[in-house]
């Protein structure tokens, strides 16, 4: 019997003590287990000490995750981070080379929240560092002092783009999402397409037009309670099935 697919999730770098581990949260990999009817593996952050490419030939498709962490500005020539935000330089290493050569090979790719704006900085896009302080935003921050269901709860609905990746998966024209972030989309990157807006015109999705493979990026959490979310659901068994159909290609 063939095995399912194997997904890779880039794991962060973190301290915990004195050492330094490497994470990724449990709900992303629930979802990819249960939501994508796939296996899942971390990836750890370790940049080029690592083949790149031999670690490309083990996976059927990438789930790139969110995080505390921001992407370091430098790789998008923005002003340095305000004070209380981290940077993962060693996730920045290890994510967004193995994200540009999984979409170049046609792997199917699941960018969420730090993933969206790693995708986005890969294809020459830049970042709002603090989307609640710049004119005219919505702010898109959860409740700190909710419970994690009141920050996870929904927050504003997002309009999809109705011939888009996520129009043409979920059968929605719109749909109310959480919303946990203070980076946003500033300048979309070059050859991606907007699949859904805030309604303060902000990109909370988009795809690569010239993908091969399901290449989505989300700025909000699908993973959290994917199994009582539609569009959710949607949205992993669409990331599934072109798993399933990558590693059949591969023979």
């Amino acid at each position: 019997m063939k095995r399912r697919p194997l997904v890779a999730l880039v794991a962060d770098r973190k301290m915990l003590g004195p050492h330094p581990f490497h994470c990724v949260g449990e709900k992303y990999i629930d979802a990819v287990i249960g939501g994508a009817d796939c296996l899942a593996l971390l990836v750890p952050a370790l940049g080029e000490r690592q083949d790149f490419e031999a670690i490309l030939d083990m996976f059927d498709g990438f789930l790139f995750t969110g995080s505390a962490s921001m992407v370091d500005p430098v790789l998008y020539s923005g002003p340095t981070l305000p004070e209380g935000q981290t940077l993962d330089t060693a996730r920045d290493r290890t994510a967004m080379p193995l994200m540009k050569a999984a979409i170049a090979r046609g792997m199917p790719v699941f960018a969420i929240c730090r993933g969206f704006q790693e995708m986005n900085v890969v294809f020459g896009g830049s970042l709002l560092q603090k989307v609640h302080e710049t004119p005219g935003m919505m702010d898109h921050r959860e409740d700190e002092s909710a419970d994690l269901d009141g920050q996870y709860g929904p927050a504003h609905s997002v309009a999809f783009a109705a011939d888009g990746l996520i129009a043409r998966t979920s059968g929605m024209a719109e749909y109310t999402v959480n919303s946990i972030h203070n980076q946003g989309v500033e300048r979309l990157g070059n050859g991606l397409l907007a699949e859904a807006t805030a309604p303060d015109g902000l990109v909370e999705a988009f795809s690569v037009k010239d993908a091969k493979g399901f290449a989505l990026a989300v700025q909000w959490h699908p993973e959290w309670k994917h199994a009582d979310n539609p569009l959710s659901t949607s949205l992993f068994k669409a990331f599934g099935e072109d798993c399933r159909r990558y590693q059949a290609s591969k023979g």
